[in-house]
């Protein structure tokens, strides 16, 4: 390997650069290749990159076996072999229960809980390659809304009327779910998001906005380790594990004017790396949408509640927007967002105490 190494320093040609990359690769690429030729092969890798994901505090020795599985996964989940496909009621009852399976952030209740998600008024798709044909890879639901929804509890309503589709002015995703851990680090979600708008304003020519109601699962998590040295956040931590605090009118108000602030500031300013410190935010304002509205008790459920207080927030996608937005991002990490969102995070006690020591300094 040295002397090839050697050979392109001396001479950068074309050949002695594939004969490098020859002289790199790892055999075990090779041994991999062989077995995702055989029957059920894919699966079996798919399966093995997983466990080998769970080792890694065991055996940081295995980040290049995990390395040439991800290359070689990467390529073999690429959009060119993905299959979108609509789930609905017919679809086979072994695909419907993987979906109660996988789900991960709305659970589905049962199978009357998956029937509501897939009538009328709703939506799912998912990507299925060839290799896996009952394994979803990742799966969108839709709810089809007059208006933007602010709250997640009215979609998932058991009993809740069925609406009728045509007069849907709004597309809310509400849930997106990657099912296989040993694809973690494939991107499928921007292409799935991207595909169903455009398959949807295809279908319903009334639809004008596209918009998620997500989550914010690092929000309380941020506030816990912003409380130290912070009395006014150390309280309003200990507020919020009341029980049902959200339920006195009075509690909630002034919580609300808090926790709406200090939100908007997280989604904005504390960054992972160069990047937003929120996982869901890094990958919305990664495709291109933009941020648009918090929603105050979006989720009230036990979940919501302990990840993010209960806000939920909405991103936009405006196809004719979204290469401008990602190439913002992208290049100058630039996120896109109601000005709406500035004036509130100006306006929170993490920015007002930083605007303070400032002061002083």
């Amino acid at each position: 390997m040295g002397r090839v190494a050697d050979a392109y320093r001396r001479d950068p040609s074309q050949v002695n650069l594939v004969r490098l990359q020859r002289a790199v690769e790892p055999p075990r690429q090779e041994l991999f290749r062989r077995l995702n030729t055989a029957a059920g092969g894919t699966g079996v890798l798919v399966e093995m990159r997983r466990r080998l994901l769970k080792t890694f505090a065991e055996r940081p020795h295995y980040a290049g076996i995990d390395a040439d599985l991800a290359h070689l996964l990467g390529s073999w989940f690429n959009r060119g072999f993905l299959v979108l496909q609509r789930i609905d009621w017919r679809t086979p009852a072994l695909v419907l229960e993987k979906l109660i399976q996988y789900e991960a952030v709305h659970a589905i209740q049962g199978w009357p809980d998956l029937r509501r998600r897939l009538q009328a008024d709703r939506r799912c798709y998912a990507f299925f390659h060839p290799a896996l044909p009952e394994e979803p890879i990742i799966f969108i639901e839709v709810a089809l809304t007059r208006g933007m929804s602010a709250r997640v509890q009215p979609l998932l309503e058991l009993d809740s009327p069925v609406a009728d589709p045509a007069s849907a002015n709004c597309a809310i995703f509400y849930s997106i779910t990657n099912c296989q851990e040993g694809l973690r680090g494939v991107s499928f979600g921007n292409l799935l998001i991207k595909q169903v708008a455009e398959d949807l304003g295809r279908e319903f020519r009334r639809l004008k906005t596209f918009a998620t109601l997500s989550p914010i699962p690092g929000f309380r998590k941020w506030l816990a380790a912003m409380a130290g040295g912070r009395p006014q956040l150390a309280e309003l931590l200990a507020r919020l594990e009341a029980p049902r605090w959200f339920e006195d009118r009075a509690v909630a108000k002034e919580m609300q004017r808090q926790l709406v602030r200090l939100c908007a500031y997280y989604l904005l300013h504390p960054k992972q790396g160069a990047e937003p410190l929120d996982p869901v935010a890094r990958f919305h304002l990664g495709n291109g949408a933009r941020l648009e509205k918090l929603n105050w008790l979006g989720d009230t459920s036990v979940i919501g509640m302990r990840r993010s207080a209960g806000l939920m927030v909405n991103y936009v996608y405006r196809l004719e927007d979204l290469e401008r937005n990602h190439e913002a991002y992208a290049k100058d990490r630039r996120i896109v967002a109601s000005r709406r969102f500035e004036v509130l995070a100006r306006d929170s006690l993490v920015a007002r105490g930083e605007s303070a020591a400032a002061a002083l300094a």
